[in-house]
């Protein structure tokens, strides 16, 4: 796929909803993915029903208090947001899992917070950040990796967390390193390879319990 049609389906979206892109600018060194955390590794979140009046509204008020409260945004109000390396949609992304297909891998992108913006409205609606307005799902990260957000979907509502330092959650180390080892054919072998490449080389201070 080409720089035009990246730029095509999934640049432009994402910045009417008010994200610019700025490609291959993620921080070195940042954990590739954030899987495993528990209850005691939250520090933040919020729940939405569907049928709260003004949804979308709410979301986009709340999402920012908990980003600007959690340290999201750097000074030029920039982060991370995981991304697939095509343009397959967050949806496809569901239909693939509910079909029990391999989903497209994703990865962090670096963007930037532009002065209007939409997340939970037209970043839904964009198929990336969700599946449609009201309806969002993502995972975000600070670049210096000091917060992860996660928003996903239920049956009656919307839910966003906040994880504190995810690269140094001992439940978090853990489930990586059990997932880089998992041995299943169906397992994503690049996602296991970055992982385990990222597990050698980080900070010899941030050490899971299965280390000591």
């Amino acid at each position: 796929m080409g720089i035009r049609e990246r730029e095509r389906k999934m640049y432009r979206p994402l910045r009417r909803a008010g994200l610019e892109v700025i490609p291959d600018a993620v921080p070195h060194g940042t954990m590739p993915v954030v899987f495993g955390y528990r209850p005691e590794d939250m520090v933040g979140g919020f729940s939405h029903r569907y049928e709260t009046p003004r949804l979308v509204e709410r979301l986009n008020e709340d999402w920012y208090d908990l980003a600007l409260s959690s340290g999201l945004l750097d000074h030029r109000r920039e982060f991370l947001v995981m991304l697939p390396q095509g343009t397959r949609t967050h949806q496809a992304a569901l239909q693939d899992m509910h079909w029990g297909r391999r989903a497209a891998p994703a990865v962090w992108t670096r963007v930037q917070l532009l002065d209007r913006w939409d997340i939970m409205g037209r970043g839904a609606a964009s198929a990336f950040l969700g599946v449609r307005a009201g309806h969002p799902g993502f995972g975000m990260m600070a670049l210096d990796s000091s917060v992860y957000i996660s928003c996903s979907t239920g049956e009656i509502g919307v839910d966003v967390s906040s994880v504190a330092h995810p690269d140094r959650s001992e439940n978090i180390l853990q489930y990586l390193e059990w997932y880089a080892g998992w041995d299943y054919p169906r397992a994503d072998k690049e996602l296991q390879k970055r992982i385990a490449v990222w597990l050698a080389g980080r900070a010899p201070g941030a050490v899971s319990r299965s280390d000591r």
